[in-house]
């Protein structure tokens, strides 16, 4: 029976099992052998990873062919208005490539969200708005380089959910074990 484990990683942590100059990894928080993360979160970002010991299952995840929507909130600064948000939707061109359609939208400070360790950098003049984004595709620093691109730099951003999968009741730093399958 193939394993699902649903990880809240926490600000800082390498998504990577091998040591790197003492910074954190995966293996720092998950003791199981033979997991795999199916994608990854930049070091800088929060939120939901999956990881798996079924190859077919990390593939069915990961692989663009299959790219489950992902929803990440986004803390910017300032507030992006409707124009801003209508040319993110619409997609991006950020130079290497052209962002795919996606859904965003305004949200309030999502409830029971914990403190960042460290925390973000606040500005007495400058507010900050926190969006909800649906993607489709996972590029590289995407959803920080379309939000800087719409004049409206990302300061904190949380993967909340990966397909059916979200992070409803686990804490930074906790795991679980999820039922298999996908919809």
């Amino acid at each position: 029976m193939s394993r699902l484990i649903l990880f809240n990683k926490p600000h800082g942590v390498l998504t990577q099992f091998t040591a790197v100059d003492g910074r954190a990894t995966l293996k720092d928080y998950i003791p199981l052998p033979g997991v795999y993360a199916a994608g990854r979160l930049d070091a800088d970002s929060e939120g939901l990873l999956l990881l798996t010991d079924d190859g077919r299952l990390q593939s069915r995840i990961a692989d663009p062919r299959h790219k489950l929507p992902k929803i990440y909130w986004a803390q910017v600064e300032g507030v992006p208005d409707e124009t801003a948000l209508q040319r993110m939707a619409h997609g991006l061109d950020l130079g290497d490539f052209h962002t795919r359609p996606c859904r965003v939208r305004l949200i309030d400070e999502p409830q029971g969200l914990w403190p960042r360790d460290p925390p973000i950098r606040y500005r007495k003049a400058i507010p900050t708005q926190w969006l909800a984004i649906e993607l489709r595709e996972g590029k590289n620093r995407q959803v920080r380089r379309m939000t800087a691109k719409i004049g409206h730099p990302t300061l904190r951003l949380i993967r909340w959910a990966i397909g059916e999968w979200t992070l409803a009741g686990l804490a930074p730093g906790q795991w679980r074990q999820a039922a298999e399958g996908i919809s």
